[in-house]
């Protein structure tokens, strides 16, 4: 029985019946709701993760395994490989971009702007974007504080939606369930769907699903003990943290789909992590798209 009433819920949701009640304490509007979605991720300046990755764009389908490290801005270390082998390396400072491909013996390096990214994610995005939503944070566009407006959806989430100054946007969010019963102020918050559009057209969309506690991690000790320790680049954080994250451009049928098997946040940061020279045999090009 209680199978069968479950099979029913499920069904009603589907086809849109279930009516999921506000929160006694709903968000009065949207930029309390923003700055929430923040404070919720406030203590992760940073995320290391292991993952599986399942890339498809123009050039074919991708699958390998993944080990990224983001740091707040807007630094970046995506390592692809296969079967223990490397594809590709994209890194970003922030400021410069490199991506070797072992697949075309090329390196890439140039300014770190979103097409160049997307060399590597076929997303077009900026770096400081890309780092927010690998922590499992909403960018927001720039606008004015009239031009963003908040409402409960009935399916269990709040949807904002902003006029943006060169884009629009629409957020949506869900209270964490422990937080339900809790002041508008105190409720923590995930983000379930990001979307942007500009004239229409979306440039992209971002889902985010599994979000559980993350640890923060350990110190980096050099087993040698040649180097100094390396500390973890931020302080403790048990924030929450979506394993699985679906980025795509459905005008361009690009397809990203990352599944987190580790993660942790405010991972140790050598110096040296967001750059990286040419390696031997490889050729390279320099690329400025814009």
């Amino acid at each position: 029985m209680r199978n069968r009433v479950l099979a029913f819920v499920a069904s009603l949701a589907l086809v849109g019946c279930v009516n999921v009640p506000a929160p006694k304490s709903a968000f009065p509007n949207a930029r309390a709701a923003i700055e929430r979605m923040r404070a919720t991720a406030s203590c992760a300046t940073g995320v290391q993760a292991f993952a599986k990755l399942d890339h498809s764009g123009e050039r074919g389908r991708i699958r390998g395994d993944l080990d990224l490290i983001v740091s707040r801005p807007a630094r970046i270390r995506m390592d692809v490989s296969s079967f223990g082998v490397v594809l590709a390396v994209l890194t970003s400072d922030g400021n410069q971009f490199a991506l070797s491909s072992t697949q075309d013996h090329q390196h890439y390096e140039g300014p770190a702007s979103a097409c160049n990214i997307a060399r590597l994610t076929t997303v077009p995005m900026p770096g400081q974007v890309l780092v927010n939503l690998l922590r499992g944070v909403a960018p927001v566009v720039e606008h004015k504080p009239d031009r963003a407006s908040i409402i409960w959806d009935k399916r269990g989430y709040y949807a904002i939606n902003i006029a943006g100054d060169q884009a629009d946007e629409t957020i949506e969010l869900t209270p964490h369930p422990d937080d339900v019963a809790k002041p508008w102020s105190e409720q923590r918050v995930r983000v379930r769907e990001v979307s942007v559009r500009q004239q229409q057209w979306i440039l992209y969309e971002a889902t985010l699903e599994e979000h559980s506690a993350a640890r923060t991690a350990k110190t980096r000790v050099d087993s040698a003990g040649i180097d100094p320790d390396i500390p973890p680049s931020g302080g403790a954080c048990d924030a929450e943290l979506p394993r699985k994250i679906h980025l795509r451009v459905p005008e361009q049928s690009d397809d990203v789909r990352l599944r987190y098997s580790e993660a942790t946040w405010n991972p140790p940061l050598p110096d040296d992590l967001f750059v990286q020279g040419v390696a031997p045999g490889m050729k390279r090009v320099h690329v400025d798209c814009r």
